[in-house]
């Protein structure tokens, strides 16, 4: 019996087996140089190992195919200072054209890569990506989308070969030759926080192509798929209540995007959450135009996946509606146009008096952008029939803003747009319209009454405070 339990432990692995071992190192005397290079030549600093290039994959037999293809990996550990261009050019050229092949070479492989080689990969990856984020996150107090457009962002003088690592990483995650069951021991949760780290990175070249390598992450290894998105989710939070300030945003509601289209029905309890704590707060930070557009698609994914969350999001947008800035007011009313559009009766009728109450102060607006908007939305043929088939609620909170609009507004667009609502109503159910007008007269009569109340107050007030001041005459003799 104990012979057999001692059969059933794992042996030590011999030396000529060391290559395929769990994270163990390749047995290489070539690698183990590149490795020595690799340590006396970080930084790009001096070194007495010559950084030289290795030979061509065709120029070695099939045979030592894998292990020229490790020693370049280890070649290409070196990380050289890009800030100064004439320094350690040789050596630059050198990677890079090494950077390439490795690049060929895993868009080419054959059959499935050897542990041994993932862990290089993702090791030669590592030491190049991860690096302290030099260029601070732009600054977001910027309110207008077209500065946000405007602004330069800073470009890392080492991309020419950054590029070329994600190529890489991007051609290793997507090949059918990588084993997701292997390849997650190394691509693990480590690695893809910082990867998300890097999405705080400000050049957009670095934040695209860490999109797309995360996205095809997310669809490869499905047993890191709650991990990604609970991550995603903390750097939600720290932007919105601690720092506002972060880079990769949109790209990462880019990525959200994607996942929430691909989410199964009935939709979890968990993602519904993300929908009310992380997603609808995003509209608070006053940096929203750098990625409003994508918030605004990922809000609307959640309500045609499930009609139901109508309500919620419409009283969300209301919850951190802005009161002094007009440009985000017409974002929020053209992200309302596509909710509204996705939105059916049942839950249109919850939310529709708060909502039109805001929509009334919105077409009251001084600023002609934001009232010109609200009434854009009279142009949607499913958000107007919506109003038609509640038009007794709805006419009656909005009225007395079209009709100051019909008689005193400034701009005439608006005043054009206003009549052509005012004539929707009218046609759609005469008898309120004129009830409307009734309503609207009667009020207008009393607050000339109460103006003229107030006013006689205070005249009385005047009188008595004049009494009051006069000087008194003198004092009466004893």
């Amino acid at each position: 019996m104990i012979t057999k339990i001692f059969n059933r432990l794992p042996k030590k692995p011999s030396r000529s087996n060391d290559n395929s071992d769990v994270g163990g190192t390749p047995v290489s005397s070539h690698n183990a140089s590149s490795s020595s290079t690799m340590n006396t030549r970080q930084n790009g600093s001096p070194s007495a190992v010559p950084y030289e290039a290795l030979p061509g994959f065709k120029d070695v037999p099939n045979s030592e195919k894998q292990s020229l293809f490790i020693r370049k990996l280890g070649l290409c550990c070196v990380v050289f200072d890009f800030t100064d261009p004439t320094k350690n050019t040789k050596e630059k050229d050198i990677k890079r054209q090494t950077l390439l092949e490795l690049v060929d070479y895993i868009t080419s492989a054959n059959g499935k890569f050897a542990e041994v080689v993932m862990q290089e990969i993702v090791r030669m990856v590592s030491v190049n990506l991860f690096r302290n984020l030099t260029t601070p996150p732009r600054e977001n107090k910027v309110l207008e989308a077209f500065d946000v457009e405007d602004e330069e962002p800073s470009m890392d003088p080492a991309w020419p070969h950054l590029q070329i690592v994600y190529e890489l990483l991007l051609r290793f995650v997507m090949s059918p030759e990588t084993d997701a069951k292997l390849a997650k021991r190394y691509i693990d949760h480590s690695f893809i926080l910082r990867m998300l780290d890097l999405l705080d990175s400000e050049d957009p070249r670095e934040r695209e192509y860490l999109k797309t390598v995360l996205h095809r992450v997310y669809g490869k290894f499905m047993v890191h798929r709650p991990f990604i998105r609970k991550a995603i989710n903390n750097i939600f939070f720290r932007f919105i209540f601690e720092t506002e300030k972060h880079n990769g945003i949109g790209e990462l509601l880019e990525i959200l995007g994607s996942i929430i289209n691909g989410f199964a029905l009935p939709l979890k309890e968990e993602h519904k959450l993300f929908l009310v704590r992380a997603l609808i707060p995003l509209h608070k930070p006053k940096c929203i135009p750098m990625y409003h557009q994508q918030l605004s698609y990922c809000i609307t994914q959640f309500v045609e996946k499930d009609c139901k969350l109508a309500d919620t999001v419409i009283r969300g947008l209301l919850k951190y509606w802005p009161v002094t800035n007009s440009s985000k007011e017409v974002m929020f009313l053209g992200e309302l146009e596509e909710v509204l559009e996705a939105t059916q009766a049942a839950e249109f009728q919850r939310c529709m008096v708060p909502l039109f109450r805001q929509i009334a102060r919105c077409l009251s607006s001084s600023h002609f952008q934001v009232a010109e908007r609200a009434l854009f939305l009279w142009n949607n043929d499913h958000i107007e029939n919506l109003i038609k088939q509640n038009r007794k609620v709805i006419l009656p909170i909005i009225f007395p803003a079209l009709e100051r609009n019909s008689r005193s507004h400034w701009n005439q667009a608006v005043r054009s747009l206003t009549l052509n609502v005012r004539k929707i109503f009218s046609d759609a159910d005469p008898e309120l319209f004129e009830e409307c007008i009734a309503k609207f007269r009667e009020d207008e009569d009393q607050e000339v009454e109460a103006k003229a109340r107030r006013e006689d107050i205070w005249k009385q007030l005047e009188q008595v405070a004049a009494k009051k001041s006069l000087p008194m005459g003198p004092a009466p003799s004893k």
